[in-house]
């Protein structure tokens, strides 16, 4: 790792420190044209005590607007503290996580996964319109079934179809027979630029997908593509657990990231991540923002430099080892948990480099699923899976007690 290094608290405080002297004041400095201010402090008492102990709470107060993207151009001056801070982080992903070359990616922190799926394909609509002169009805999404519903949201927006792939039920993969016949009767129909979402864990499943599968294929009818990875989840796991993963910016096939710094890093609520290669995310410049001091070049236009500094605060005190000790614990408690199914031979999906164990419906009782807070694939009462997430709170003691609870039912069902 050339950047993800853990830092001391002391350390960690003195740059969250010296990134507020950087940022705008509004108790002491009186910038008339900015049409933002401190927190109000009816509600917000920004001379509490305690303040100068919590780092990232002064950050909140502080109240700093990280509007633009960092990695290319000008941005406003007044918030350069917390700008820096965020460029930290999205150098420690793209390089350190994903592999990309120094200097050669984008990025900036979003208000969560969809925003940054929804950015991507954004992204590659404009590219293609503005390169290739590509009609909306020439260009086409393809994702798997598993995908999460931020695609078909962004279909909406966009006015680009979208095709969901069948995926093998017990493997969760895409094959590439299926894939192969979509994508000829896509070609049928004259679309010609084809935009994919491929997934580093979905959301019910922790199901990886293969991009260059999607390569291959699309390749081999002749098409433009451009490949984005959906990371929302597996994102701060999968590079990490599996050393061996292809999914980054090494391989070429790969030009955009999401990532979710509110569901592994337990970040704040709305702080998700996009990367990006250099020379992609200008295709969505708002030329019209030219009160903005740089390129408006993000779906959400004004955001937190709060949630951009948590991110930073997080990653540093972790630095990688601490993080790979963090995740490996994780792993090893899912690890536990399927040795147990497996006793009881109950089925379940699970990619080995994930902490996401879905289990068949048929093993799981709807009041034992629901008592212990398992989500299932549908709420509309169709539904074949329950999901079991091992997250920072979920330990083993509380993994046994649906084991044991589920001991009970297996046991009763043999007699």
């Amino acid at each position: 790792m050339k950047y993800w290094i853990k830092q001391s608290h002391q350390e960690l405080n003195k740059r969250i420190d010296q990134a507020l002297k950087d940022t705008i004041d509004y108790e002491n400095s009186k910038y008339l044209g900015y049409p933002v201010s401190k927190l109000d402090e009816n509600v917000f008492y920004s001379n509490a005590p305690f303040l100068k102990d919590a780092p990232l709470l002064r950050t909140f107060i502080a109240n700093p607007n990280n509007i633009g993207c960092h990695t290319t151009g000008k941005s406003e001056s007044a918030f350069k503290g917390s700008q820096e801070l965020e460029r930290e982080v999205v150098r420690v992903l793209a390089v350190d996580i994903f592999k990309s070359k120094e200097e050669e990616y984008d990025g900036y922190i979003a208000t969560g996964g969809t925003e940054a799926n929804i950015q991507a394909l954004w992204v590659y609509r404009n590219y293609f319109m503005k390169h290739h002169n590509a009609k909306h009805d020439e260009m086409v999404i393809l994702s798997s079934v598993d995908t999460h519903y931020s695609v078909p949201k962004g279909s909406n927006l966009l006015n680009v179809d979208a095709i969901s792939i069948p995926v093998n039920f017990d493997t969760r993969q895409i094959e590439e027979d299926v894939l192969d016949e979509i994508v000829a009767e896509q070609v049928a129909k004259g679309k010609k630029y084809f935009l994919i979402v491929a997934n580093m864990a979905t959301t019910m499943f922790g199901s990886v997908d293969n991009p260059d599968l999607y390569a291959k294929v699309l390749e081999n009818h002749g098409v433009l593509y451009k490949i984005h990875v959906d990371g929302a989840f597996g994102g701060f796991i999968y590079p990490i657990s599996n050393r061996q993963s292809t999914i980054n910016f090494e391989n070429p096939n790969i030009t955009s990231i999401t990532i979710d710094a509110h569901k592994m890093l337990q970040a704040p609520y709305g702080t998700g991540v996009f990367l990006c290669r250099k020379g992609l995310i200008e295709n969505v410049l708002t030329k019209e923002a030219q009160y903005v001091d740089g390129m408006d070049l993000t779906l959400s236009g004004s955001r937190s430099g709060a949630n951009a500094i948590a991110v930073w605060l997080i990653l540093f005190s972790y630095g990688y080892y601490g993080w790979f000790e963090k995740i490996n614990t994780l792993l090893l408690r899912t690890n536990w948990f399927c040795e147990q199914l497996d006793k009881l031979n109950v089925s379940y999906y699970r990619d080995p480099y994930m902490n996401i164990v879905t289990l068949r419906s048929n093993h799981v009782p709807a009041d034992i699923a629901h008592k212990h807070g398992l989500v299932p694939e549908s709420h509309d009462g169709n539904n074949d899976w329950y999901k079991v997430i091992v997250m920072d709170h979920v330990e083993i003691d509380d993994l046994k007690r649906f084991i044991d609870e589920l001991t009970t039912v297996v046991a009763a069902q043999e007699v």
